[in-house]
C-alpha cells in the first residue's frame, strides 16, 4: 500500500463501506431478505432530513449489499406499511402515533422488522434517521441484507455527544457530517474567533449550520472570543453583545457555546490571579499567580451572567456550556464553591479522568492532558458532579470516546476496546449517579470512523446486546469467525498495554506527541519544521526533552526509571497483541485483508512511538551523566552508550517510513497536520546523525583538552 499525503481524506469520506456482503451466507429461517423487489417509502410530506435518510438507505444498500431499490412518496405512510409487502418505511411517531406512543426522547426510534416489512419510526425526524443506521449497523453485523424478525425501542443514553473534525481543522465536508451522524453522535464543534472566523481563517458558520442539520447535527460554537472587559466596567454590556451577542445575532442556529478558561478568560478581579489575561502579562515580570482562565475565580458567576444575557437574546434556547478544565487542580473547596454560585441555565463540564494522583511503585504521577491509560472518573470529576447534581446543573464531560485522547498525537483512534469499555462503565455510572447526559468525544485530534467508535456507539444506545456479544460481532464482521479468538487476544494485549503509559506533560508533548520524528537533543536546540498553513504546527511540541515538573507529582528524577520500566511492559504487551493480530489476518479472507493490514500498520506505529519515548528518556539520563562527568574516560563510554541509543533510534525511525508511507493519516494531526511523514522521519535521521557527526566530534575534542 502507498498513499500519498492527506490522501486518507478519501477513506474518511467513504460513509457505506462497498462489498460488504458475503455471497455465501444463506438466511436462517425467521429472517426478512431485503431485495431488489423492496421499496423504500417516506411520506409525501416528509421534510429534507427525512429524504436524506432514505437516499442513504438506499446508497447504503446499494454500495454495501449490492441491491437497487427505490424510493416512494406515499400520501399515507399507513396503508403502505399495511397493504404492501418487502418495504421499508421510514417515519416519525406523528406518522405512526400508535407505533411511536411511547418514544418520549429526541431521536429515539422503534424498528419492526415483520411480515416482510420494515417500518421505522423515530420519535422525531433524527430518530428516524438513527432507527435507518441501526438498520445498517445490523446488515453490517450479518454480512448480507437479512433482518430478523424483531420489535426494538431504542433511546440514546447521552446527548449531545460532541467532535471535532478529523477531516481538517473545523473542516466539515458532507460525507465527514454524515458518517459522524452514522456513529451516534449528534453534535458538532467548530472553533471561533468572531462572526465567520476560526482561528485559522474564513468559514461561513450559518452554511455549515445548514449543512450540518441536514445531516440531523448540530454545531456548538468553541469560543476563542476575546472577553476584555470585567463584567463590572463601564460599557461591559455593550462591548459582550458586540462580542458574543453579534455572533448569535448573525448565526442564531448555533446550538450553544463551549468556554473554557484558557481560550475564554476574562480579566478577574479574584486577588488569586494576576487579574489580567495571559497574553497581557509583561514578559519581563514574574508571574506567581495563574491567570484567571487557570483559577475558579468567585466573579466568573458574574462573566457568565453576562454573556449569558447577550446570547439569549438572540437565541433563546442556547446552551452555555462551561469548562472547569484549567483549574481541576485548585482546592476542592474553591471549585466547588464556583460550582454552588453558577447562575441557573448553565451546563458544567468537567473533565473525566484529567488530575488524578496515582501511584506507580514509590512515585506519584498526574493524569494531565486527555489520557486512555486510567479510565477514570478521577476525584476532580467526582467532586464536581456531585456539585452540580446538587445544585441543579446540567452536567457534560470531556469522554474522548471517539478513540483518540493526546496518548498518541498523529494516529486516528487508540485500538483499545477494553479499556475503551472501562471507561464507557465510568460514564454510565457517571450517568446513574450524577447525571451525566452530555459528552465532549474529541478534541481538536478529531475523530476517525473505526471499530472502537461502533462498539461506543453500541454502548451508547438502550436495548444493546452485551458488550461480550459485540466484541465478537466487530470481530467477526471485520475478520472472519476463525479469527475472532486471535482479535480478541489482540485487543486485550493493547488494552492492558495502554494501562501501562504513564502520562506525563513531557512525554504528551514530546515523543508521543510526534512519534519517531522527534528530535534527539543534545545541547543545540531545534524545532520540528511545520507547514505553513498549520493551526499550531510545531508550537505544541517541546523537543528539548526533560522532565517537567509541578508540586503535584514526583520529581522527574525520581519518577523517569519508573516510567521507563511501565513502557517496557506496555512495549511487550503491545508487540504481543501485533502478533496475535498477525495470526487473525492469517484467518481473513482477501476482501477484508485491507482494512486489518491498516490495523496493523497503526499498532506497529504505536510500537515504535513508544520505543522513541524508551530512548528518548534513556537518551535523557545518559546527557545527565555525561554533563556532571569529570573523568574523560568515563564520560567517552558514556558517549559511546549515547552512539548506539542514536543508531537504535535512527533504525526505528527508518522502519517507520514504509508504516507512514502506507497509511497517510499517521503522522497527521488536525491541529498540527503533518509531523511524522516520511520526510519528517529522514529530517530526524539527519537531526541525529548531525548530532553524531558533529556535536558529539565536538564535545569529545573539548574533553581532549582536559588533562587527567
Amino acid at each position: 500500500m502507498f498513499e500519498k499525503k492527506y490522501e486518507f481524506r478519501k477513506r474518511l469520506e467513504v460513509v457505506h463501506k462497498p462489498d460488504r456482503r458475503d455471497l455465501s451466507l444463506l438466511p436462517e429461517g425467521d429472517e426478512l431478505v431485503i431485495g431488489e423487489d423492496w421499496a423504500i417509502v417516506i411520506s409525501e410530506q416528509a421534510n429534507p432530513l427525512i429524504l436524506n435518510i432514505a437516499k442513504d438507505l438506499q446508497d447504503y444498500l446499494f454500495t454495501s449489499m449490492n441491491i437497487s431499490l427505490t424510493i416512494v412518496k406515499a400520501s399515507s405512510l399507513a396503508d403502505w406499511a399495511n397493504d404492501r409487502e418487502r418495504v421499508i418505511v421510514l417515519g416519525t411517531k406523528d406518522d405512526y402515533p400508535e407505533l411511536g406512543g411511547s418514544l418520549q426522547v429526541s431521536r429515539s426510534y422503534r424498528v419492526i422488522a415483520a411480515d416482510n416489512r420494515i417500518i421505522v419510526c423515530g420519535f422525531d425526524d433524527r430518530g428516524t434517521g438513527q432507527g435507518s443506521y441501526y438498520l445498517e449497523d445490523l446488515m453490517n453485523l450479518r454480512e448480507a441484507p437479512f433482518v430478523s424478525k424483531l420489535d426494538v425501542t431504542r433511546e440514546p443514553l447521552f446527548s449531545p455527544r460532541m467532535t471535532h473534525s478529523g477531516w481538517g481543522l473545523d473542516r466539515f465536508p458532507d460525507a465527514h457530517l454524515n458518517a459522524i451522524a452514522h456513529t451516534g453522535m449528534d453534535s458538532i464543534l467548530v472553533f471561533v474567533d468572531d462572526v465567520d472566523k476560526t482561528p485559522h481563517g474564513y468559514l461561513d458558520f450559518n452554511d455549515l449550520i445548514a449543512k450540518a442539520a441536514s445531516y440531523g447535527l448540530d454545531v456548538y460554537a468553541y469560543s476563542y472570543l476575546k472577553s476584555g472587559k470585567h463584567p463590572e466596567d463601564h460599557g461591559a454590556e455593550a462591548y459582550y453583545d458586540g462580542t458574543y451577542g453579534r455572533l448569535f445575532k448573525e448565526c442564531p442556529g448555533f446550538k450553544g457555546v463551549f468556554l473554557c478558561g484558557e481560550s475564554s478568560e476574562f480579566p478577574s478581579k479574584d486577588t488569586n490571579t494576576t487579574g489580567m489575561l495571559r497574553l497581557e502579562w509583561p514578559a519581563d515580570q514574574p508571574q506567581t499567580k495563574p491567570s484567571p482562565g487557570w483559577w475558579p475565580c468567585y466573579d466568573y458567576p458574574q462573566w457568565l451572567s453576562m454573556v449569558q444575557k447577550v446570547i439569549r437574546k438572540y437565541n433563546a434556547e442556547a446552551e452555555i456550556m462551561f469548562s472547569t478544565y484549567n483549574w481541576g487542580w485548585a482546592p476542592e473547596e474553591e471549585r466547588v464553591k464556583l460550582i454552588r454560585s453558577l447562575p441557573e441555565g448553565i451546563t458544567l463540564h468537567v473533565i473525566f479522568e484529567m488530575f488524578e494522583q496515582i501511584q506507580h511503585e514509590n512515585v506519584t504521577n498526574v493524569c494531565v492532558d486527555y489520557t486512555a491509560s486510567f479510565e477514570g472518573p478521577g476525584q476532580y470529576f467526582i467532586s464536581e458532579a456531585k456539585a452540580a447534581h446538587e445544585s441543579g446543573l446540567k452536567l457534560y464531560t470531556t469522554s474522548n470516546t471517539g478513540g483518540l485522547t493526546w496518548d498518541f498525537g498523529v494516529i486516528p483512534y487508540e485500538p483499545i476496546p477494553y479499556q475503551w469499555t472501562r471507561r464507557h462503565e465510568g460514564l454510565l455510572a457517571a450517568r446513574s449517579d450524577w447525571g451525566l447526559s452530555g459528552l465532549m468525544e474529541s478534541h481538536h485530534y478529531g475523530w476517525w470512523p473505526s471499530f472502537v467508535s461502533d462498539i461506543t456507539k453500541w454502548t451508547y444506545w438502550s436495548s444493546s446486546p452485551s458488550i461480550e456479544e459485540t466484541y465478537e460481532a466487530v470481530a467477526r464482521r471485520d475478520f472472519s469467525s476463525e479469527a475472532v479468538p486471535f482479535v480478541l487476544g489482540a485487543w486485550k494485549y493493547w488494552s492492558e498495554g495502554i494501562r501501562h503509559y504513564i502520562p506525563t506533560n513531557e512525554d504528551q508533548y514530546g515523543p508521543f506527541r510526534v512519534g519517531p520524528s522527534y528530535p534527539f537533543v543534545f545541547r543545540n536546540s531545534v524545532q520540528i519544521p511545520a507547514i505553513w498553513h498549520a493551526n499550531f504546527g510545531n508550537e505544541i511540541v517541546l523537543t528539548n526533552y526533560t522532565p517537567l515538573e509541578s508540586a503535584r507529582q514526583s520529581l522527574g528524577i525520581n519518577r523517569i526509571d519508573v516510567e521507563l520500566r511501565s513502557l517496557q511492559s506496555m512495549l511487550l504487551l503491545w508487540e504481543q497483541g501485533n502478533e496475535c493480530l498477525e495470526e487473525a489476518l492469517r484467518h481473513t479472507p482477501e476482501r477484508k485483508q485491507e482494512e486489518g493490514e491498516r490495523l496493523l500498520l497503526l499498532n506497529r506505529f504505536i510500537v515504535n512511538s513508544i520505543r522513541t519515548a524508551i530512548h528518548i528518556k534513556t537518551w535523557w539520563k545518559l546527557k545527565q551523566r555525561l554533563f556532571n562527568e569529570q573523568d574523560s574516560s568515563v564520560a567517552l563510554s558514556i558517549m559511546e552508550e549515547m552512539e548506539r541509543l542514536a543508531e537504535l533510534e535512527i533504525a526505528n525511525a527508518e522502519a517507520t517510513i514504509p508504516l507512514v508511507e502506507a497509511d497517510s493519516r499517521l503522522g497527521w494531526e488536525p491541529s498540527m497536520d503533518y509531523m511524522t511523514d516520511a520526510w519528517h522521519l529522514h529530517w530526524k535521521i539527519g537531526q541525529v546523525r548531525t548530532v553524531l557527526e558533529s556535536e558529539f566530534a565536538d564535545y569529545r575534542k573539548a574533553l581532549a583538552l582536559t588533562a587527567q
